[in-house]
């Protein structure tokens, strides 16, 4: 079996609050399944481009859980690890209504953090066409190290490699976010973020100078996301699909849930470049309207209204 895309990163559990109560007022939580990566590549099986995910999860109840939900997803399980020493990570969700949801992550020594290096092989990458990695594994390692060995074998068989930075600064209390994310940054040929995101690795809060900033390391695509204000995507000469520079306004929606959002724009850029669409705005659009689509239901992975609807409600 051969796959166009590999998404690499972690699996976890959100306990999402009943009620809008900050977490230590909070009395019910509701379990669902998430992790950035692994919303990316449920989304990316949700649309069709049936991916491959390296995760690794704890040999535990919550792993199981996740396991199930993958497999229900029909997220394929080759690459899916279980850890017979470690738990799987849990993270606790609270939703600002200004600055969107917030993090409180149990992540000790967790499955996720014990990912090894060469676990993908060599004959598999050579057969994908997009490597999508995350943020979050460079916090630690031995997780780290298999990023950058993932990734530097991605370039040696001409992948297009992909990351979201997705800063979690609480993470980081054995390695430096800033020194990580610069030394990867140079190997990546597409990025999505936020000025946020790489503020803390000391780029620039201007999103127009962070673009610049971004293609100066030699990065060809650069996807900026901003919330209900839509996204905008930049690409330079190096791009199959450059240059360009273009913005999207997003779409209008009920939202019940921004959880994954980022993640479901994600996978709607990988899945619309993957399948040849080479006008930026489209693709901007293909992916708004999966980040929109993706509110409308509680949780990252829960079932993905059509988005071409969507466009249609917003008469595009």
């Amino acid at each position: 079996m051969t796959r166009e895309i590999l998404v690499a990163g972690e699996t976890l559990v959100d306990f999402l609050p009943t009620t809008g109560a900050p977490l230590s007022d909070v009395e019910e939580f509701e379990r669902h399944p998430g992790g950035a990566p692994a919303n990316v590549a449920v989304r990316l099986a949700q649309l069709e481009a049936e991916p491959w995910f390296w995760t690794r999860v704890g040999a535990d109840p919550f792993g199981e859980f996740l396991v199930e939900t993958l497999r229900d997803r029909d997220v394929p399980e080759r690459f899916v690890e279980r850890d017979p020493g470690a738990k799987t990570t849990l993270a606790f969700v609270s939703d600002d209504d200004t600055d969107g949801p917030r993090f409180t992550f149990y992540r000790d020594s967790t499955a996720d953090t014990r990912m090894e290096p060469g676990r993908v092989p060599d004959d598999v990458l050579a057969t994908v066409e997009w490597v999508v990695v995350g943020g979050v594994l460079l916090a630690s390692d031995p997780a780290r190290s298999a990023v950058f060995d993932l990734v530097d074998r991605a370039r040696e068989h001409d992948c297009t490699v992909v990351f979201d930075p997705n800063a979690r600064p609480e993470l980081w209390s054995d390695a430096d976010f800033e020194t990580q994310v610069r030394r990867l940054l140079p190997d990546v040929d597409v990025v999505k973020t936020t000025p946020a995101d790489l503020a803390p690795a000391g780029f620039s809060a201007d999103p127009d100078v962070l673009v610049d900033e971004l293609h100066g390391l030699g990065i060809h695509t650069v996807c900026r996301t901003d919330g209900e204000a839509g996204s905008s995507a930049s690409a330079t000469l190096e791009a199959p699909w450059g240059p360009a520079r273009v913005s999207h306004p997003g779409y209008d929606v009920e939202a019940v849930d921004t959880t994954g959002a980022g993640d479901a724009f994600t996978a709607g850029v990988v899945a619309t470049l993957a399948s040849g669409e080479r006008d930026l705005t489209e693709v901007l659009a293909s992916a708004n309207a999966v980040a929109a689509a993706s509110t409308t239901r509680p949780g990252g992975m829960s079932d993905l209204p059509e988005p071409t609807a969507i466009r249609d409600e917003n008469g595009e």
